[in-house]
Parts: C-alpha cells; sequence; structure tokens
C-alpha cells in the first residue's frame, strides 16, 4: 500500500503529488566482489521515510505535498550490482510508481556511483525508464552523493540536481532536504523547471581521501558554491568529484549550475569549474600517506594512542570487498610488531566459519581456523587465525568475535563489516583509546574516530579500492584525464547547455 502523508479531504486535490524513488549504492569494477537485491535493503511504502528526518510530522514540510513513497534502497559500497538485482529493484519501482500516477513531482536519491554488469550509466538508464512512465513534464529533483558521476542522459533526465559540499558527508540530510525543498518552491511557485541546465565535464578523477572538504584546496572550493547562487537565476549549483574505482567512460569530475537566467546559469558553473581545475595539482591525502611498512615503523615509534592506521584499499565504505588478507598477514609476519608487545587492534575481516568455531567454542577458548580471501584472494590467501576467543557477540544480522593472537586482537565477523563507531569495539570488550595501535578497513576517518586519533596514517595497500590510482589498470575513462595524464593540455571548460527533459516529448 502506498501512503499518501499530509493528504485529507481537499486539501489532497490542492497539493503537489510528489513520488519518492531511489536505489543507491557506489561499485568497484575492480574489485572481484557482487553486490545482490538484498544489499539494497529496499524499502518500500511508508518505511522509506525512515530515510528523511525532515519528513517528521511537526516539520512543516510533510503538509507541503500528497508524498508517494515507492521504493528506496541503500546498499553498504560492494562489487558491481548484478543484472538480475538492477532489473527486478527498477522493475518493483516502475511498478510501484504506475500506482501513483498522476505525479507533478519525483524526488529521485540515489548515490550516482553505481555500476551494473553489461551497463553504463545505471542511473541514467533508471531514470530514464521511470520518465517512460511519469512522462516528460512532472519535475524532477535528483539528490546525489558528491562522488557519483552524472552522465548528459540524467542531467536531462534530470530538472533539479544536487549533490553534498562536505566529505566526509556530514551534510547528507541537508542535502537532500535542499533537493526536496527545491523541488517545492518550484512546484508551489508555479515556475516549474528551471529553464536552463549548464552541465560542464571537468577531465579529473581523484579519490575521496584526497578531495576531503576538511582541508584545502577541496574546502574553499566547495565552499564557494553559496556564492554563485541568484535565487531563481542561479538556485543551485554543485560540484562531483565522481568515483575513481570504476572503469567507465562517465567517470570524471562534473560541474553543473541551473536556474532561469542563461548568463548567470553558465557564469556559475563555469566559475566553479575553472576553480575545480585551476587547483588540481594541490589535491592530496587528507592524512600523511605511505605504504604499510612504514606506517607501522611509525606507529611502534610512537608513544601515542591510538595510533590509527587507514587500510585503504579493501576499505568496504568505498567499495572494497572488504575480506582481503594482505594487510593482517603483513601484521603477523612483522618481527618488531611482535616483540614491541604494542596492543594492536584489527577491524575487521569476514570469516563465517571460524567465527561459527569460536561461538560453540565459547569466551576463553583457543580457537584456530582460517578467514578472509573467500571474494578477494587476488593478494593474499585466507589467513591462518589462532588464538583465545576473549568476546563473542550473537547478533541476527551479524555475529562478531574477537580472537587475540599474542598482542593482535582481530576483529572477525560473519560477513563483511565497517567499523565506525567506539561502541562497535567496546561492545566486543575492546578499549580502542587505550590500544597502542588501531588498523581499520577506511579510508579518510569518519568523525567519531577522527576525534578519536592521537595520530594517524594512511597505509596505501592493495584493494578493489587501491588508492594508488595508477596501479589500476583503467581502459575505459575519458583520456586525457588529471592525474592519469599529468602534463594533459587546458580543457574546454565552457558551460554546455543541456536540453530540457520536456525536449524528450520532441
Amino acid at each position: 500500500m502506498l501512503f499518501c502523508i499530509g493528504c485529507s479531504g481537499n486539501t489532497q486535490k490542492e497539493l503537489p503529488r510528489i513520488a519518492i524513488a531511489g536505489i543507491a549504492i557506489e561499485s568497484s569494477t575492480f574489485s572481484p566482489a557482487v553486490s545482490n537485491e538484498e544489499a539494497f535493503r529496499a524499502r518500500t511504502g511508508d518505511e522509506v521515510f525512515t530515510y528523511y528526518p525532515f519528513f517528521e510530522a511537526d516539520s512543516g514540510m510533510i503538509d507541503r505535498a500528497v508524498w508517494l513513497p515507492t521504493l528506496r534502497g541503500h546498499a553498504m559500497p560492494g562489487g558491481i550490482v548484478t543484472r538480475e538485482a538492477y532489473e527486478s529493484l527498477v522493475t518493483k519501482t516502475l511498478d510501484m510508481l504506475k500506482g501513483t500516477l498522476p505525479l507533478d513531482g519525483l524526488f529521485f536519491d540515489i548515490h550516482g556511483a553505481m555500476s551494473v554488469q553489461g551497463l553504463d550509466d545505471p542511473e541514467g538508464d533508471f531514470l530514464t525508464r521511470i520518465r517512460e512512465v511519469i512522462g516528460n513534464d512532472v519535475l524532477v529533483s535528483t539528490s546525489m552523493d558528491l562522488h557519483g558521476s552524472v552522465s548528459p542522459r540524467l542531467a536531462q533526465n534530470s530538472d533539479l540536481i544536487t549533490c553534498y559540499r562536505l566529505a566526509p558527508h556530514e551534510d547528507a540530510i541537508e542535502s537532500k532536504k535542499r533537493a526536496v525543498t527545491n523541488l517545492l518552491n518550484r512546484l508551489e511557485s508555479g515556475k516549474g523547471k528551471p529553464a536552463y541546465k549548464a552541465w560542464i565535464p571537468v577531465p579529473i578523477l581523484l579519490p575521496g581521501e584526497k578531495t576531503s572538504t576538511r582541508i584545502e584546496p577541496g574546502k574553499s572550493l566547495y565552499a564557494a558554491i553559496p556564492g554563485v547562487l541568484d535565487g531563481n537565476n542561479v538556485i543551485d549549483a554543485a560540484i562531483w568529484m565522481s568515483y575513481p574505482w570504476a572503469d567507465e567512460p562517465r567517470n570524471h569530475g562534473v560541474v553543473m549550475a541551473y536556474g532561469d537566467d542563461k548568463e548567470a546559469v553558465a557564469k556559475a558553473a563555469e566559475k566553479l569549474a575553472r576553480h575545480f581545475w585551476d587547483v588540481r595539482k594541490e589535491f592530496d591525502f587528507v592524512a600523511p600517506t605511505t605504504y604499510l611498512g612504514e606506517a607501522l615503523e611509525k606507529a611502534l615509534a610512537s608513544d601515542k594512542k591510538p595510533f590509527i592506521i587507514s587500510d585503504m584499499g579493501d576499505n568496504p565504505t568505498a567499495g572494497g570487498a572488504g575480506d582481503v588478507t594482505w594487510t593482517l598477514h603483513e601484521l603477523f609476519k612483522h618481527p618488531a610488531l611482535q616483540k614491541s608487545g604494542k596492543s594492536v587492534i584489527y577491524a575487521s575481516i569476514p570469516g563465517a566459519e571460524f567465527v561459527k568455531k569460536a561461538i560453540e567454542a565459547g569466551v576463553g577458548a583457543e580457537v584456530e581456523g582460517t578467514a578472509g580471501a573467500e571474494v578477494d584472494n587476488r593478494f593474499a590467501p585466507p589467513v591462518q587465525l589462532k588464538g583465545i576467543i576473549t568476546a563473542v557477540k550473537e547478533d541476527s544480522t551479524n555475529n562478531e568475535v574477537v580472537v587475540k593472537s599474542g598482542n593482535i586482537s582481530v576483529i572477525v565477523t560473519e560477513k563483511r563489516n565497517a567499523y565506525h563507531y567506539e561502541k562497535q569495539f567496546t561492545d566486543l570488550g575492546l578499549k580502542p583509546r587505550e590500544a597502542d595501535i588501531l588498523v581499520v578497513k577506511i579510508g579518510y576517518l569518519v568523525p567519531e574516530l577522527y576525534d578519536m586519533r592521537a595520530d594517524w596514517l594512511m597505509a596505501l595497500t592493495p584493494g578493489g579500492v587501491d588508492q594508488d590510482l595508477l596501479r589500476l589498470p583503467y581502459k575505459r575513462v575519458p583520456r586525457p584525464i588529471f592525474p592519469l595524464d599529468p602534463d594533459m593540455v587546458d580543457p574546454d571548460l565552457s558551460a554546455r547547455f543541456i536540453p530540457l527533459s520536456n525536449d524528450l516529448n520532441e
């Protein structure tokens, strides 16, 4: 059943009818992992509203439209999406949208870095197929992650489009609310679709760990966006960094602006695109970065705790398989680390059989078995773990255990997992703030880990989201592109006006 929130009596006829839909994931084509439909944990009907706190009853926004949520799924980053999963989710969405017609608007909430087997530009394909159901006159507002990719097809089928302005994405909800607010304002004012949309491809492809808005030049680049906005003349503007771990033609930076004044829209987009290009050589990793060997030497020499090392190459929140064992192998065979006596926590490695064995044995038992490298064994085989089980956490979705071998405590999970919060560690009896060395499969630190760190290094480790982009076998991204082609000539950064979605009727 579809729920029309905020509609009763004659009010329903006066308010715009707005549907909500979207599927979101960033998926690496450099990983052997695949993502199935279950990974998206799709919600339908009124469950969709749980994604959006700004739709609470007292927010005022809920009363401004007849809201018609269909399907919204958000998967943890991972490998390429199976074609079967994509088609199933799209078909379910289209079928539900048919039941919402007629519509005045659509809030299309995506990530923008989904890769699908045998299909380029899946978000553009998805929205094109949505248009075939809802029509080209419906006003569509698209919300994205700044690490998404915007093809001309996605740009044309979106009337309003925006993305996050912070990395880490502390403004995710704020950005989604902006997309909805812009949609409501254009419908309520009767102005409808903006008259002009400027799209500028910027031949830059960088990892998020080099484009964090915590530091320059990303901080000032994104801070410049509000300064180019001008009411209805320039309603909004956005900068997409794109996603470097998918080898597809659409993967490159993009700047867009839209509004009712053609000259102002072009000027805004061109100003941001030139800024982006001019600072390209200033982007650097958000923290000191080196290879694992040196990272361990510095951690061993430090008296600060916790000394956090980011195991970046297999970061599951960027699309890594999450089960690469290379770093764990290196830790266990590092003689100085073993002799130092320094406490080490490693988070984490999946190993369903090991977890099952540990749960059966119980806390205090010695358990031996293998974990990891079931999905991605290109860099190292499964790791042999032998030690005392210090914690067991049984959960309906993902059981976890801790095995301590010498001075190294390894979190082993039934399914891959990301560790971003202190409570995830303390629930397992671990004290991350007191650990000498904390190794986490992550790139730049999320806020809670960032605040916890006493010192921090990012390690260039192998995996499906290798941060050393020059090691990746790109074949399909547009060339030349920075930094793969560092001496390329300056590109044409003039505004390209994208046809309105109405033009699809012609």
